[in-house]
């Protein structure tokens, strides 16, 4: 009887052991809840050294940089056209042949005008001769050589009018035959044989397109914000659609100086400058026309701090020195749980400065114990100073130091949750002192 007295005490304090070990761990984890409750679950991120490339992000579209559109100065019906799209010509080639029937006639009458002038001059110059030689003999008066004299001239002067109408008539006629002015890829034919050519000086009327393809540009429009940071000789990043996967490079050789206006008076209202991107290497398969994006890369930082862009964020001038719950905030400000505290100024309008969440293993409040929790982290507001930025980092200039760990997510927590002090929970574990303090 007294043997199984002792295994039923046994027995009971076991059970009351287990008992114990659960109403502790109730209470440990009761106790975790309410003081990770409040916290803030965060992505964060090491500054460290990095390079900064800033680029100018532009579309536009292929050209080739030389290209010349060839029209007619004289009018005709086209009798022939000697080359096909996508013939390589050379210089003075024949291209284009008009009908010159009506040209010809004009060059044979003007050829018979100069020989009537010549003879013309001749029986002029052969009287004046004889009149000069009578006049030597005092058998004619002054008179009549001076009449002779006037009449030679005239018979000059109307020979070299004829000279100049048939040079001019030839010259009509040799433009019944267009030739290539320079050696290129013919791109773009706009007539057929038996259609009329019109020749003008205040219209042309293209004929056809002929283009050096071996050198090639890309025209893109570049917001007036932008342009001012874009130089000649500045390198450029050119993607083009027709070729995925495939980089080009070039290097900028013209930037506008007037700028092209889009939907002016309106609020979609857009400003740009034409910048054109010379291609450093044309592949085989390229065609005029062609979309392409750049990105002209206009200045290069090396081994500088940075942060991702998304850690950067605003909040009112003096929240790095306000915590939570301070006496003497103004009455009707926001909780600065819901974006920071502080008076505005005299417009009713908060200064605001740019700023970063940095983890921190020290509270800001360092006066009052209480709030310090063992393993706690803490976001403790930076006003910072960036320069230039890439495509997913910005340059620190002030107000951090390697090593700092920056929180960079979420979006939301950065943008409106995080307040000076805040606790938070970083989604990674990082060992202790990891994050250093709020000095």
């Amino acid at each position: 009887m007294a043997v199984k007295r002792k295994r039923l005490s046994k027995k009971t304090r076991w059970i009351v052991a287990i008992i114990v070990l659960v109403i502790i761990g109730v209470f440990v984890v009761a106790n975790l809840r309410k003081s990770n409750g409040d916290a803030i679950r965060v992505e964060t991120e090491e500054v460290s050294r990095q390079t900064i490339v800033h680029k100018v992000n532009a579309s536009g579209r292929i050209q080739p940089e030389v290209e010349v559109k060839i029209s007619a100065t004289i009018s005709a019906w086209i009798t022939e056209i000697t080359v096909q799209e996508g013939d390589y010509v050379e210089v003075g080639q024949l291209l284009i042949a008009l009908d010159e029937k009506q040209y010809q006639a004009s060059v044979e009458q003007a050829k018979s005008s100069v020989k009537s002038a010549k003879a013309r001059l001749k029986q002029v110059k052969a009287q004046k001769d004889r009149i000069e030689s009578l006049f030597r003999q005092d058998l004619v008066s002054e008179q009549e050589l001076e009449t002779i004299t006037a009449e030679f001239e005239l018979a000059e002067s109307q020979l070299e009018q004829a000279q100049a109408a048939l040079e001019s008539r030839e010259d009509e006629l040799s433009k019944t035959r267009i030739t290539a002015p320079q050696a290129g890829v013919v791109t773009k034919i706009n007539k057929e044989v038996g259609e009329m050519a019109l020749g003008s000086v205040f219209q042309a009327d293209v004929l056809m397109t002929i283009a050096d393809l071996s050198r090639m540009e890309v025209v893109v429009d570049v917001n007036e914000n932008d342009v001012v940071s874009v130089a000649e000789g500045d390198t450029a990043e050119i993607e083009i659609d027709a070729f995925q996967d495939t980089l080009f490079y070039g290097v900028v050789s013209e930037i506008a100086h007037v700028a092209e206006t889009q939907g002016l008076g309106t609020q979609e209202q857009v400003t740009n400058f034409k910048v054109r991107v010379r291609m450093l290497e044309v592949p085989e398969k390229i065609r005029p026309g062609m979309s392409a994006t750049a990105n002209i890369i206009t200045d290069v930082r090396k081994n500088v701090l940075a942060i991702p862009i998304q850690a950067l964020t605003i909040r009112p001038e003096g929240a790095e020195k306000r915590l939570p719950g301070e006496k003497g905030k103004r009455k009707g400000k926001k909780n600065p749980r819901k974006g920071g505290s502080g008076p505005g100024n005299r417009n009713g309008k908060r200064k605001m400065q740019e700023v970063v969440f940095v983890v921190s293993d020290t509270s800001a409040n360092v006066d009052n114990p209480k709030s310090l929790g063992k393993n706690q982290k803490y976001a403790l507001i930076r006003p910072v100073k960036v320069g230039i930025a890439s495509e997913t980092h910005y340059e620190v200039l002030s107000g951090l130091e390697e090593g700092n760990v920056v929180i960079t997510g979420s979006y939301k927590a950065i943008s409106r949750d995080l307040y000076n002090n805040a606790v938070v929970i970083p989604e990674e574990n990082f060992a202790p002192g990891k994050y250093g303090n709020n000095e």
